[in-house]
Parts: structure tokens; sequence; C-alpha cells
């Protein structure tokens, strides 16, 4: 598997469009979701694409900058459901935090919204739960930071 990082200037018209049909695919269709997928933080976003050996974009997740400019907010994690139980989550999610320890040096905390059922995967890589459950877009979520 490979992982790009790109600055959203830096993204190609195809890259843009397959990393968008992904997230449609999966947040909004396959979750049942109606809310703007596409939003303004895009523009600000460092994004982690995962490809196989052939091209195809297997996962992806964006990194948010906050303003305070000491935290960076995971998002859109997200791999294909043709590619899922293989560990590319993981593989992913190790990526992105790699990505925040050795480009982004003043971060000091990656924050992420975290679907419920996940909780003990993002424990697994030291993020800890800062608030009880609550629904966002029908499905529950917590929030949980990772110190650095």
């Amino acid at each position: 598997m490979k992982v790009t990082v790109k600055a959203f200037s830096e993204l190609t018209n195809m890259e843009l469009f397959k990393i968008y049909k992904l997230r449609t695919d999966v947040f909004v269709v396959e979750q049942n979701c109606a809310y703007p997928e596409v939003d303004e933080a895009d523009l600000v976003s460092k994004h982690l694409q995962m490809h196989d050996d052939t091209g195809n974009l297997v996962g992806y997740l964006r990194l948010i900058p906050e303003t305070d400019h000491t935290a960076i907010r995971i998002g859109r994690v997200v791999i294909d459901p043709k590619f899922r139980k293989h560990g590319y989550g993981r593989q992913l999610l190790t990526a992105g935090i790699q990505v925040v320890q050795t480009e982004m040096p003043k971060i000091t905390t990656i924050k992420i919204q975290a679907q419920a059922y996940l909780q003990q995967f993002y424990e697994s890589f030291e993020f800890e739960a800062t608030s009880d459950v609550y629904l966002d877009t029908g499905i529950p979520h917590l929030d949980m930071i990772r110190k650095l």
C-alpha cells in the first residue's frame, strides 16, 4: 500500500473525484446520512490517500488544522468496502499519526470525532474519550484525543 499526502490545491481532478465518490458512497449512501459531505474543511486539510499496487483508492482520511495551531483533527476516515477486514484502517491511521508527528512539530494534540463502535480501535492508538456518546447524523459518536 502506498500513502500520499497532499494539500487540496495539489489534488488532481481525478484524485478529488475518487475521494469524494468514496466518502459519499460510504458516509452518505451506506450509512444513510444526509449532510453536506463536501465542506470548507477540505480546502485547508491535508488529504491522505491509500492506494493499492494497481492504483485503486483503498482508504482516505483528512487532517484538519485547528485554529489554535497546537491541535489537529483527523476526519473522514474511510476504507473502501471492497478492502475492509485486511487491516488497512490500522495502516491508514498509523500513517496519519506519523504525518502529524513528522511534518507538524507544533501539534501537541490529535482530535477525532469517532463513531462509537470504533472506540476500542482508536484506544489502541492511545486516543482517550473526552465526551459521552452522542448522536451525529443519527450515528453514535464520541470525541477522543491523543496527546503527542
